[in-house]
């Protein structure tokens, strides 16, 4: 099967990350985790922060694609992840959210993002993420009471998915995938163990 990179071309003024989905099925098999507040002090009831933390893209994930062109799988590499998270930003697409890649969304804004440079010490382990280094990680604020209420709540969306273009670069090696398939699921089956 095909192993194909994805990279960013910074001169295509079309190129990078669009928007994040909130989907049922995230393609990098990471859900999110909703914050809540604790406590909230000076007010007559608590409430939730109405906050989704979890990953965008992870490095060298292989990512299943299946279409006109056949089966595939499809990577980034942390330098296409760190050029994706930076162009996101920098083209002011914060506030760009859709449901399943197809209902465009408001009141969805990206009110934290940064790349995972030490595991031990990232904001992930504070939540119990087991994410690489690398991975561009983020955290929405969700001000839609509906989206909240009918799709978070309820567990019907459980993670981020990017959509945005970006260009082939090559193919990777059968080996250098099937070694990632094999470490990511001995890491599942060490996750079940514990």
């Amino acid at each position: 099967m095909r192993i194909i990179e994805l990279i960013l071309d910074e001169e295509d003024l079309d190129a990078g990350v669009e928007a994040i989905s909130i989907v049922e099925s995230p393609a990098i098999e990471s859900d999110f985790v909703a914050l809540k507040n604790q406590e909230i002090k000076l007010a007559e009831v608590d409430k939730e922060k109405k906050i989704l933390m979890g990953a965008l893209l992870i490095p060298d994930k292989p990512i299943y694609r299946n279409g006109s062109e056949g089966e595939y799988y499809i990577f980034f590499s942390k330098d296409t992840i760190v050029k994706a998270s930076q162009m996101f930003l920098q083209n002011g697409n914060q506030s760009r959210s859709t449901l399943e890649h197809a209902q465009a969304l408001n009141g969805l804004t990206l009110v934290e993002s940064w790349i995972v440079e030490d595991k031990a010490k990232d904001k992930t382990a504070l939540y119990g993420l087991d994410v690489p280094v690398g991975t561009w990680m983020g955290s929405v604020k969700v001000n839609n009471e509906d989206v909240w209420n009918e799709y978070v709540k309820t567990n019907k969306v459980k993670g981020f998915s990017i959509e945005g273009y970006f260009a082939d670069k090559m193919e990777a090696p059968k080996e250098a995938i099937e070694e990632q398939m094999a470490e990511q699921l001995l890491n599942q089956i060490k996750d079940i163990v514990k």
